[in-house]
């Protein structure tokens, strides 16, 4: 009997071990599989990226050339940094009403790349085919253009299919990719998709389907290896003879039915067998399938491995061991396997435990560096409460004593200029000492706080942009669309300080020969925008160490509810823009600092003594 016993409880052991350490091992196992999922989305991202690139190029302006395109590709080292990637390209939406005018464009670009083998027809291009069709999407772009030149002038829009996709794409303004393979340049076993995204006139409003139908100009698209895109994502798997199948899958019927294997296609397979669908129910192999969303087409990752590669040594002997420990003493045996069990949920304990500590510094963190950008608002409001109270007081006192006393010293050369030659000469001396510390005096007041701020930002802006121009001889035009712009003091301030800042880096760093400063007002905000023709801005320059001009433009834009733009093109330029409402009631609100203080009224004048006029008073 107690060997019976003892033979039950070390089965019974035997059979609870097998199946922890399999339960343990496959939950390693679709551990691994989620990393490598999470790899292949990270890579979609990253070319997904580089598509989001391409449409933004083309919305930079309405006529990007050939050579900008090729630079753009040049840039980007597909081969290198994106080796899935077999092309990119550029496919323009043609009318029929305009068909004529774009082959006559690309008989001029044939003529001047004769190295090129553009196609100055629309393809294919059959009378027909050519009266029935009333829109074309041609390829007029490709990168490398090596790659393929059959492309040149294909009208995308005679694949039925693809033209569905692209026309969703121009309503939705979404990406999508093709769904089946590139027949061009596809084979059974090395499948090639596209991705492609709309291209809108720049500045186009894309709020409603007519809209953005209006404002289409073409798109762009990528065609990239799916082999490619999924090489080396086994290889960082610590897991041998694993099969990796990448299916691309139809959405589900109505009613939650499920998809059916006839309905998937096989994009790629580790193993080579592009018509074999894995078997998920295999009780030998531990099998995991996790979805991808790609744009739109719903994929099916499946990894699959068999059982053993999971089992180390140690899981062998183990549930042995534990059938002998179970048969020569169950006590020693449950004590084991509780200590286990015990331990591993330990573990679980303190990670979470780290989790909630962690969770709650960040949350501290974030509080902090809320309370210090208020904590610098509120400076920034002090010192231009502090600088408006200085330079009222240097005006109203300093000012109007130096007026006084320029007056008394003018009456003063008036009454010596027959009697007393010497002293009146001394008495016209301090005339112009007077008036040049009244000039200086006048210079402070103004790099305080310029009085023109009163008067309104457009009046302050306006004065700044040609102040900016005496001083610097660089060529700088303002662009008004409204006049008169209300808003209050503190955003006027804000605005005109942020100006200020643009323009004093574009005079230091930019080289530029040529500024032009815009301000707009769109749907409630007001819209700044200030634009150069020097260096260019580099990615790596906006977190340079030490500077801090950009970082108090985007905090003084934060801390109004706005936001800030920053694009620069190395040898082009760069353009700053901020915009934030005008109404202050649409800001966060700042519960840090006194209100900001009423606008200086004008001081009184003094009266004009013989030979002075207020016209002669600098001030």
């Amino acid at each position: 009997m107690g060997a019976l016993i003892s033979s039950c409880v070390g089965l019974l052991f035997y059979v609870a071990t097998t199946q922890f350490i399999e339960s343990d091992s496959r939950e390693r196992f679709a551990n691994h599989a989620r990393n490598a999922q999470k790899t292949i989305v990270a890579r979609v991202k990253s070319y997904t990226d580089v598509l989001r690139g391409a449409a933004s190029l083309f919305r930079t302006g309405e006529n990007i050339s050939r050579a900008q395109f090729h630079e753009y590709a040049e840039g980007l080292a597909l081969r290198d940094t994106f080796p899935a990637i077999h092309t990119i390209n550029y496919a323009e939406y043609v009318t029929q009403a305009g068909r004529p005018a774009f082959e006559q464009r690309m008989r001029a670009e044939q003529v001047a790349n004769p190295g090129l083998p553009l196609s100055a027809r629309i393809r294919p291009n059959g009378a027909e085919q050519a009266r029935a069709r009333e829109s074309y999407c041609v390829v007029t772009f490709i990168e490398p253009s090596s790659a393929t030149t059959s492309a040149f002038g294909l009208d995308l829009h005679t694949n039925a299919y693809v033209e569905q996709i692209m026309l969703a794409t121009r309503d939705s303004g979404q990406m999508m990719n093709s769904g089946t393979p590139i027949l061009a340049i596809s084979s059974p076993n090395h499948v090639f998709l596209g991705l492609r995204l709309p291209v809108y006139r720049p500045g186009a409003t894309l709020d409603t389907i007519a809209q953005r139908r209006a404002a289409y100009r073409g798109s762009v698209g990528i065609a990239f290896s799916v082999p490619q895109l999924v090489q080396g994502v086994l290889a960082e798997m610590p897991v041998n003879n694993v099969r990796m199948t990448l299916l691309d899958q139809d959405l589900p019927e109505p009613g939650g039915a499920p998809v059916s294997p006839a309905s998937m296609r096989i994009l790629f397979d580790s193993s080579g067998e592009l018509n074999v669908f894995p078997d998920e129910a295999d009780p030998r192999r531990f099998t995991t399938t996790l979805p991808v969303n790609f744009h739109g087409r719903p994929w099916k990752i499946t990894f699959s491995t068999p059982k053993a590669e999971m089992y180390t040594e140690f899981d062998v002997i183990y549930p042995k061991l534990a059938a002998f420990a179970g048969f020569i003493g169950s006590l020693l045996v449950y004590a084991l396997f509780h200590a286990l069990s015990s331990s591993r949920r330990r573990a679980l304990m303190i990670a979470s435990d780290m989790t909630k500590e962690l969770r709650a510094s960040e949350a501290k963190l974030q509080t902090s560096n809320e309370t210090l950008r208020l904590l610098g608002a509120h400076a920034d409001q002090i010192k231009e409460l502090e600088r408006k109270r200085i330079a009222r007081e240097i005006h109203d006192d300093l000012g109007q004593n130096l007026l006084a006393l320029r007056i008394e010293v003018d009456m003063l050369a008036a009454r010596t200029r027959a009697r007393h030659a010497h002293l009146h000469a001394r008495a016209c001396a301090t005339l112009l000492q007077i008036d040049a510390t009244i000039k200086s005096v006048r210079q402070i007041i103004n790099d305080l706080r310029p009085n023109v701020l009163d008067l309104g930002l457009s009046a302050a802006v306006e004065w700044q942009v040609k102040e900016f121009r005496r001083l610097s001889g660089i060529e700088c035009q303002l662009q008004e669309q409204v006049r008169d712009i209300v808003i209050s003091d503190k955003r006027a301030t804000a605005f005109f300080r942020i100006l200020q800042e643009s323009l004093s880096n574009i005079s230091r760093h930019a080289g530029a020969t040529r500024v032009s400063v815009e301000l707009a007002l769109t749907g409630g905000s007001l819209v700044m925008s200030i634009a150069d023709n020097g260096n260019g801005l580099a990615d790596r320059a906006r977190h340079k160490v030490g500077s801090f001009g950009l970082v108090g433009i985007e905090e003084r834009i934060t801390m109004l509810g706005g936001s800030l733009s920053i694009k620069g093109v190395p040898g082009t330029g760069t353009t700053v823009c901020v915009s934030a409402p005008i109404d202050d009631a649409r800001a966060p609100a700042d519960s840090i600092g006194p209100a900001p203080a009423a606008p200086l009224a004008p001081p009184a004048m003094l009266a004009a003594a013989p030979n002075t006029t207020l016209e002669n008073s600098p001030l």
